[in-house]
């Protein structure tokens, strides 16, 4: 669905980085999330709605991580939030790859216990993840401001 002002989402699912507004600066994987949703959905028609990002305002007043790999700070930080468990410091903004299907069984595992941490990062190595954008907070999504609607 389009979405021009972007909300806090608080969501019974655990997601990644906590509940919140997720954006990726990736078209393509924008696309496929939008096709995937309204597929799950059985409703709608796929849209992606894009966005600006005032990164010169998010980095002069906000609290921002930014993982820049899978490593093993964003891998902990992944299954804490997915396990919802996270009691680490708080950031209006958190940028890193996204954990997409191919990756889930390799999370779900590490955090099953059944492979070590070594084991998941080397399994995720190959894997070219996209990056996604999670606003945490209203702050966070006050850098978003909506440009347009792309049709599917």
């Amino acid at each position: 669905m389009e979405v021009t002002v972007p909300k806090m989402i608080v969501s019974n699912r655990t997601l990644d980085f906590g509940s919140g507004f997720y954006t990726t600066s990736d078209l393509k994987q924008a696309k496929r999330w939008a096709k995937l949703k309204t597929e799950r959905q059985k409703k709608g028609h796929p849209v992606v709605s894009v966005y600006e990002f005032d990164k010169d305002k998010a980095n002069k007043y906000l609290n921002i991580h930014n993982f820049g790999s899978a490593n093993k700070e964003w891998l902990e930080y992944v299954a804490s939030n997915r396990k919802n468990t996270y009691i680490g410091k708080k950031y209006d903004i958190v940028i890193g790859p996204v954990a997409n299907d191919n990756t889930m069984p390799v999370i779900s595992d590490y955090m099953a216990k059944n492979i070590d941490e070594n084991t998941a990062l080397i399994l995720l190595k190959p894997q070219k993840l996209t990056d996604q954008y999670a606003f945490l907070t209203l702050k966070g999504l006050s850098c978003l401001s909506f440009t347009e609607v792309i049709l599917l």
